[in-house]
């Protein structure tokens, strides 16, 4: 039997999938069908009837979102259905259509944030009539509350329910609902609470019409007025696809672009709206201490004072850098550090114990990426988490884990007990529970017969005392339920930091002697590190640095700039054109949206100056010939987009370093999820995020 049916569609002979529903059969065929409700994510409601077409021989027209090429009954004589998409009928049906969905819809177009980008214009345009022959009053809806990030007009809401389907199907939060019924039909969130998914602003884009607006962007531009760059995302380690609209210095918002091997087309809440803390609480200029207070400097006085700084030797300067240092920053950082004979560099602001074993040797790249690569978690068949929360640490991988649950894979977790908007098999909260997952338990024995196995291990599992031992066992344990085969490698880290995977990348770790991250604290404590350079590292407790000199490269005004003796002010994100490694090792760049605020620089660059103040100049004076030299010495940064995933000869597990586990259990180290960085904790909107949260959310009748 063929897996296709033959249809002749506006004339064209197609031959679609069985499983196609007749729009994307016409869709083949070359024609376009005009759809609201109707969504290639989202399952079939059927309820706007914008798509109908001519099924010849059919009494009416019929929707072709809700028709399945395979359930089409051959017809008697054996020839192909005819379709039609442009006969009277067809076009009389949808003029209708929209008529009907007009007949309500306010005339806001003026003062609409939809307007310019509103499917509702474009179709009516293309498909309604130029006249209206409705004369009474039209319904008006109240809005509705959905808390600080989506605002709502529901007088221009035409039922369409993606915001429905979404907030069910993909977020996995029954928060949003079709209350009532015929001209009563309203949507609305249950007592009116706000939105608690991370991923509510989808809903925006979903919207077909402006029922469901940005709240933080509201009247403040139109489309047409803004500069939109392709870029990516560093609000987690996914490295999602995003474009970033500009206007003028500043950013207005940010979008999803379609990447189906990472994000596909969602982004999470931080994503969309931390665009206003980029304009907040920056560095727009260098900083001095004086008698114990900071006062703004020219760059050369600044560059002079970190230069004399960084004069004392070798083994008495650490470098750290954050979690949204790019891999030019990280790269440059590390290149002066060497020159000055520093051995004590990390990229671990949490400690996490990877990129190094025990011993101080360099364990393998497979040790550390998300092996299976993203896309990956479409194909395994059986899923293990291991100290990992991914709603708050990758809200959008949490989405496709949701995603592969529906398809009956089963889930099972180690480590904190959490909501994950699906269900799973809890194995225990630590390392104690991990000890009982050997031959014999049902959990084991399942991922053992799985063709493609998952093991997710995260980073509260690994930033630990014994997260080396954990790593151990836990890649062990992927060896032994034949989780790495050919073509396939189910051992997957999941990082929470976007500089992460570039720093282990490039080696910026602890040499042989030098001290990691907790050493340099301790070391500036004790006075033994007399001088700590912070590259964007703000995650740390700066209150125990001591009487080290603090030289602080960063965009905001955050922990570090608090302690800092000498600050250069370095761009953000979106102000420079940057190199990022995502957690499953695809090596990315962002592109530069908007220029960097007042006086700050690219990190690069800083490093670049302070190098000839200290008379150790380094081999690079533009950022081709950085990348150049971070191709040269590190060949992994040569290959752009790419996952690696299941390489062949790659190293075989256990990586780490076996030892003793500690009792404590598995915490995910995000507490706050809108406030993990500091581009995010100069938000407001991030703010009142993470204030309702926390549970002050509005109080309503019933509670």
């Amino acid at each position: 039997m063929t897996d296709t049916v033959k249809l002749i569609v506006d004339g064209v002979s197609v031959d679609a999938p069985k499983g196609y529903t007749l729009l994307q059969a016409c869709e083949l065929a070359g024609a376009e069908i005009p759809r609201f409700c109707y969504h290639e994510r989202l399952s079939i409601a059927g309820n706007c009837r914008m798509c109908l077409v001519d099924w010849v021989g059919a009494p009416k027209p019929i929707a072709s979102c809700a028709q399945t090429v395979g359930d089409m009954a051959p017809k008697k004589d054996g020839t192909p259905h005819e379709i039609s998409t442009k006969s009277p009928r067809a076009v009389k049906a949808r003029a209708g259509v929209m008529e009907f969905l007009l007949i309500n819809h306010p005339l806001d177009c003026p003062i609409c944030d939809q307007g310019g980008e509103c499917d509702l214009q474009d179709q009516a345009m293309g498909y309604g009539r130029a006249y209206t022959r409705y004369t009474e009053n039209k319904r008006a809806v109240d809005d509705k509350y959905m808390g600080p990030l989506v605002k709502t007009i529901m007088t221009r809401c035409i039922q369409c329910t993606r915001c429905v389907r979404f907030a069910s199907e993909v977020a996995g939060v029954d928060e949003i609902g079709l209350a009532n019924r015929g001209e009563d039909a309203e949507i609305t969130t249950y007592l009116e609470k706000s939105l608690t998914s991370e991923l509510s602003g989808n809903v925006i884009d979903l919207c077909p019409v402006g029922a469901l607006t940005s709240k933080p962007y509201a009247f403040n531009a139109r489309p047409w007025e803004l500069r939109k760059t392709e870029s990516i995302d560093v609000m987690d380690a996914l490295g999602s696809a995003i474009r970033v609209d500009a206007r003028g210095p500043a950013v207005m918002r940010i979008l999803p672009r379609v990447n189906e091997e990472i994000n596909e087309e969602w982004i999470s809440d931080k994503t969309r709206f931390v665009w206003d803390g980029l304009g907040r609480q920056r560095l727009d200029k260098p900083y001095i201490r004086e008698n114990g207070n900071l006062r703004a400097a020219t760059w050369d006085e600044a560059l002079k004072a970190a230069a004399t700084m960084l004069k004392a030797p070798g083994d008495q300067i650490g470098v750290i850098a954050g979690d949204l240092a790019c891999a030019e920053g990280m790269k440059a950082a590390m290149d002066l550090a060497t020159s000055l004979g520093v051995k004590s560099i990390d990229c671990r602001q949490d400690g996490a114990k990877l990129g190094l074993a025990a011993d101080g040797t360099k364990l393998a790249r497979e040790s550390w990426l998300f092996n299976s690569t993203i896309m990956g978690i479409d194909e395994a068949d059986s899923i293990l988490l291991v100290g990992v929360n991914p709603r708050r640490e990758a809200a959008v991988l949490n989405a496709r884990l949701r995603k592969a649950w529906l398809r009956m894979v089963p889930v099972a977790l180690l480590g904190e007990r959490v909501d994950l908007t699906f269900d799973y098999k809890y194995l225990g909260a630590g390392p104690d529970s991990l000890k009982d997952l050997r031959a014999g338990h049902p959990v084991f024995d399942e991922l053992c017969k799985a063709k493609r196995p998952l093991i997710i291990l995260g980073q509260g599992a690994l930033a630990r005392g014994d997260g080396g031992a954990v790593l151990h066992a836990v890649s062990a344990m992927a060896a032994a339920v034949g989780a790495i085969k050919d073509g396939w490698n189910g051992f997957s880290v999941l990082h929470t930091s976007a500089a992460r995977v570039g720093g282990l990348d490039l080696g910026f770790l602890p040499a042989k002697g030098g001290k990691d991250v907790a050493g340099i604290i301790a070391g500036a404590q004790s006075g033994d590190i007399k001088t700590v350079v912070l590259l964007g590292a703000d995650e740390i407790d700066t209150s125990k640095l001591g009487k080290a000199n603090v030289i602080y490269v960063g965009s905001h005004g955050d922990n570090g700039a608090h302690r800092a003796d000498v600050i250069l002010p370095a761009a953000a994100y979106t102000e420079k054109s940057a190199t990022y490694v995502n957690t499953e090792g695809r090596v990315q760049r962002t592109q530069r949206a908007v220029p960097p605020k007042g006086d700050a620089r690219e990190d690069w660059a800083i490093f670049r100056a302070l190098s000839a103040y200290l008379d150790k100049k380094l081999p690079y004076d533009t950022l081709a010939q950085v990348r150049a030299k971070l191709g040269a010495d590190h060949p992994t940064f040569l290959g752009l987009d790419f996952a690696p995933g299941a390489v062949a000869g790659a190293v075989a597990p256990p990586y780490g370093t076996a030892g003793q586990f500690q009792s404590t259990p598995f915490m995910t180290p995000i507490k706050a999820f809108h406030l993990t960085n500091p581009i995010a904790r100069a938000s407001r909107t991030m703010a009142e995020c993470a204030e309702l949260a926390a549970g002050a959310n509005r109080a309503v009748a019933a509670e």
